[in-house]
């Protein structure tokens, strides 16, 4: 008896799938990665062609001569070599363009955490009626720290509105070459994630665990997390800039209240008593020089959204194609 996972994969077989891997120093995982994708291809979805793009962010390590020799043995393994380190997101976005599958997944990770055998799951999940299958990290293998500041982060938008994609969703997605179309055209954007989500595809969700990393260490610091989270919230969130309109309104009416009060104050009791009030006034002064700074940034943050799609960045520069045309 054929399975509802199994008639779902033979309704769209023979589509190709392209497969990005994001790295940048990773001579250690480059290998296994490969290997492993070519495994579940072969073994659980043998009637799909697939490609696999290496995208190598100016690596410093050997992770690019171990990708040379890998595509010399697979035409299926494709490299795009960046001449500078572009950031993740951009290398991201940079490697989509160099996919033709009709299905595209946009980063399995070179280091496996999200794990290339959810792939199957995706594609049957994906059927003839969706768009996109998004993958979600039920369970992360992290410290207690990072899951309640990721928690906190998915929480924050949710609350700032807006189109984003599932909570504890990333680029680890299948989508239809339609949606990558759309995604790519867009001006100066490269959050991945938060442009799927904004073509309000018809998708679904495949939960699965998130392992830990077992070679090498992560690229991203914490610094680079922060910078990523504020991109995918200003990208995605439209809420914070209206509640700085009422946060500046409401403040402004507490001033005007304030200085009403302490106008009676002065005609009750005297000079007096209202010197008696500077430490307020200077507990309000910065009070208040902190709130505008705070939301002159969020503003500032936008506004620099605004200028990267208005005059996007040029392209990346390859220093090297190989297995593309």
């Amino acid at each position: 008896m054929i399975t509802n996972e199994e008639a779902s994969i033979t309704a769209i077989a023979k589509l190709m799938i392209s497969i990005v891997t994001p790295c940048f120093n990773e001579e250690d995982n480059v290998e296994k990665c490969a290997a492993e994708v070519a495994s579940v291809m072969s073994s659980s979805l043998p009637d799909f062609d697939f490609e696999h793009v290496f995208c190598d962010n100016a690596s410093t390590d050997r992770t690019l001569d171990k990708l040379r020799r890998l595509a010399a043995d697979d035409h299926r393994i494709k490299v795009v070599a960046n001449a500078s380190n572009v950031g993740p997101f951009k290398n991201i976005a940079n490697g989509l363009r160099h996919t033709s599958g009709s299905l595209v997944v946009p980063m399995v990770p070179a280091d496996l955490q999200d794990p290339a055998s959810v792939l199957p799951q995706m594609v049957a999940e994906l059927g003839p009626d969706l768009d996109v299958v998004y993958g979600v990290r039920a369970n992360r293998n992290e410290g207690l720290l990072f899951r309640a500041a990721r928690s906190l982060y998915y929480s924050a938008v949710k609350v700032g509105g807006g189109v984003a994609p599932p909570s504890h969703a990333g680029e680890f997605l299948l989508a239809r070459r339609a949606i990558i179309d759309v995604v790519l055209a867009s001006r100066g954007q490269t959050y991945v994630r938060g442009l799927v989500a904004q073509t309000r595809p018809r998708f679904g969700v495949v939960e699965y665990d998130w392992g830990r990393r077992e070679r090498g260490r992560s690229k991203n610091s914490v610094t680079d997390l922060i910078d990523q989270a504020i991109t995918g919230l200003i990208t995605t969130a439209r809420r914070p800039l209206r509640w700085t309109l009422f946060l500046g309104m409401f403040v402004a009416i507490v001033g005007v209240l304030i200085a009403i009060v302490t106008i009676l104050v002065f005609l009750i009791g005297g000079p007096d008593v209202v010197d008696k009030g500077i430490p307020t006034i200077i507990v309000g002064v910065f009070l208040l020089g902190g709130l505008q700074l705070f939301l002159t940034g969020v503003i500032g943050e936008y506004v620099v959204s605004i200028h990267s799609s208005a005059y996007p960045d040029p392209g990346v520069v390859e220093r090297e194609l190989i297995n593309l045309d």
